[in-house]
């Protein structure tokens, strides 16, 4: 089916899959949402999307929370340290509408209180930036995070009380 959807090659497609056993479950891509004194959101530059710009994250790592998660992928993408502070939004990939990728995604939004570190680039980032609310990158990485996901994490930002938001 999906060899017939789209325009994998088939040889992809069975390698994708040969492993796979049980009950397909959504992967879990978190995202963190840090803020300066300034009121400044932290971007990076991922290398692997052409350079777009994105909030740091990346796939949860498994026997790690997702929270812990999140704290990880700042410090390796970015040389900062965070605590997470709140969950801000749990929301399905496709459902968002970001591009459809190969297997369902749960995306985790946590905002972040900066805590230490200093400004440093990995393998996986090029650049690091922050960003007033009114000044964000236009090319941001649209399958890892959208325009309107990162205005709601500022409103989460200045909203402490806002309910996590899921779908």
């Amino acid at each position: 089916m999906v060899h017939a959807h789209t325009d994998e090659p088939l040889k992809r497609v069975e390698t994708l899959f040969a492993g796979l056993t049980g009950y397909a479950t959504p992967q879990i891509d978190v995202r963190a949402a840090v803020f300066d004194d300034k009121k400044r959101i932290l971007m990076v530059r991922e290398t692997a999307d052409s350079n777009r710009w994105t909030l740091p994250g990346g796939w949860a790592d498994v026997n790690v929370t997702p929270a812990e998660n999140a704290v990880k992928e700042v410090l390796e993408e970015s040389g900062y340290e965070v605590i997470v502070t709140k969950l801000a939004a749990a929301w399905d990939r496709t459902r968002q509408g970001h591009p459809i990728g190969m297997f369902s995604c749960c995306k985790m939004f946590f905002i972040c209180q900066l805590v230490g570190g200093a400004p440093i680039t990995s393998l996986e980032t090029s650049e690091i930036g922050w960003f007033a609310e009114i000044d964000l990158p236009s090319d941001l990485s649209l399958a890892r995070v959208l325009p309107q996901q990162v205005r709601r994490m500022y409103e989460h930002y200045k909203q402490p009380d806002l309910p996590t938001d899921f779908d």
